[in-house]
């Protein structure tokens, strides 16, 4: 089997287990949750510290991503060091940010992580426009498509920083978090424009 075949094999196998995590989370774990109480959970396979919780969470979708951009920058023709090092950079990253968790709650990184979002997208926009002055017909239409992508994106950021920190906010202690729903709106229009632009970009 040659490098493209085998990442390609490896990209189906990352695309299967994700999907398959994915509809387990979607019919089981959140019914589980939303359904039971910690004790009854926690006598379920879906214990919050359980085994299959843990896979579930962390080698669900992370681990299917992680193995995918292996898989497709080995079928796209990248050298088997490059694709090594992208997977096991993405794994590092995604492990120092879930040890990260073990420090507790710190206002100060939350504030400068949304900030350094913030300043990313603006500095994404310069580029962007520079960028879009020599395209023309469908690549710019496609860059188009991209940039509303990320504005969505920036926006779910948005929201999502102000529900995840709720719970750390003395003046909305007791208070329900609000239904998330308009976070997953703007992600998954977020993700659809820059599907939609990496289509129209594609070679004819």
């Amino acid at each position: 089997m040659n490098k493209q075949k085998f990442g390609l094999v490896l990209f189906w196998v990352a695309v299967i287990w994700a999907i398959g995590w994915g509809v387990m989370g979607s019919v089981f774990v959140d019914s589980a949750f939303r359904n039971f109480t910690m004790d009854e959970l926690n006598q379920t396979m879906w214990a919050a510290q359980g085994t299959w919780t843990m896979i579930w969470g962390l080698l669900g979708v992370p681990l299917a991503a992680i193995v995918a951009i292996i898989g497709i920058l080995l079928y796209s023709g990248a050298k088997g060091s490059t694709a090594l090092k992208y997977g096991v950079g993405v794994f590092l990253g995604f492990f120092a940010s879930m040890a990260a968790g073990y420090l507790g709650h710190i206002p100060l990184l939350f504030g400068i992580g949304g900030t350094l979002i913030l300043l990313f997208f603006i500095g994404i926009l310069r580029f962007w426009a520079k960028e879009r002055m020599a395209l023309e017909g469908t690549s710019a239409t496609a860059a188009d498509l991209k940039l509303a992508g990320y504005v969505f994106m920036v926006i779910a950021a948005w929201f999502i920083c102000g529900i995840a920190s709720q719970p750390f906010l003395k003046a909305l202690e007791g208070e329900t978090p609000p239904s998330p729903i308009h976070v997953i709106i703007l992600l998954v229009l977020g993700w659809f424009f820059l599907f939609l632009g990496h289509y129209k970009s594609r070679k004819q």
